[in-house]
């Protein structure tokens, strides 16, 4: 997703194929079961004895996990004012949002600045402003893969914690299912909008190089892929093009790394349960403190 050319990552039709997959891989809501689970302690001790709260979205998509995260953050500390910034290079996901937060109760107090750019655009904007507005909370959730250099916006978007502030990164676990597959096919997937395939191993090495505290949880998620062995099963297309990123997997590789891809995804990416294919999508929640 660099600069220009890949400020808008899902468009189109790559938006569909991305709702496609949240319909199908139960994602959001294994994340969101995170969320609710472990994340009030965690926003209680950011917020202590904070007269407003500023939280910073990177990313953010069709908004479906931030409003969760800022009601529970209202909920959690009551009567502390908050402002979401947000930023995210889809415009179609972004108006999605917006529709998402008009529809919402209790974020009509919240004011939202939207910054529809990706996120090295952000930094460049705020850099040459020169007043960084800090924030208590920032997430990035499931983008890391799109940035251009990895330590550079894991030290931006870290210098813009407040005090005591938290910064969120979910991002696919170390040797999953996702990491297995684009690290075994990294020169055939590893062309477009995904250059350098990373997963939680590549961030916590970032972030122990940089000396920076943090901690991990596993957000475990997998999710039935026996479609994808089914040949002209319009559900499996559409779940190998979301997971190769292709707009039509069938077209897009050789039959022989096809074959191979087919293989590895039922051998090495999955379990096996009452004839079906269960594909391991295990997420890794990344803590960084100020």
């Amino acid at each position: 997703m660099a600069a220009e050319a890949k400020q808008t990552c899902y468009e189109g039709s790559s938006v569909q194929s991305f709702k496609f997959y949240l319909e199908h891989s139960g994602e959001h809501e294994a994340i969101l079961q995170f969320v609710h689970n472990s994340l009030p302690g965690e926003l209680k001790r950011i917020g202590a004895g904070k007269s407003s709260l500023d939280v910073l979205g990177v990313g953010s998509g069709g908004g479906e996990v931030d409003v969760q995260i800022l009601t529970l953050l209202q909920s959690t500390v009551p009567n502390v004012p908050i402002t979401a910034d947000i930023v995210e290079g889809s415009s179609q996901l972004t108006d999605n949002f917006r529709a998402l937060v008009a529809k919402t109760t209790n974020l009509q107090k919240i004011p939202f600045a939207w910054h529809i750019m990706h996120s090295e655009n952000y930094e460049r904007q705020v850099k040459a402003k020169g007043d960084m507005k800090r924030f208590d909370f920032i997430h990035m959730i499931q983008m890391i893969y799109y940035v251009d250099n990895l330590a550079d916006t894991i030290r931006f978007y870290h210098s813009l914690l407040k005090n005591n502030g938290r910064l969120m990164i979910i991002v696919e676990a170390a040797n999953g299912g996702w990491d297995t597959l684009w690290k075994t096919y990294k020169k055939e997937l590893c062309v477009q909008d995904i250059t350098e395939y990373r997963s939680s191993g590549e961030v916590i090495a970032s972030l122990k190089s940089q000396g920076l505290k943090y901690e991990e949880h596993t957000i475990t998620n997998t999710y039935d892929i026996s479609e994808c062995f089914k040949p002209g099963s319009p559900t499996g297309d559409c779940m190998l093009n979301f997971m190769t990123a292709t707009d039509n997997f069938y077209q897009s590789f050789t039959p022989e790394i096809r074959a191979g891809m087919l293989d590895l995804l039922r051998n090495k990416c999955s379990t096996e349960k009452d004839g079906k294919v269960f594909f391991n999508s295990n997420l890794s929640c990344i803590l960084v403190h100020a």
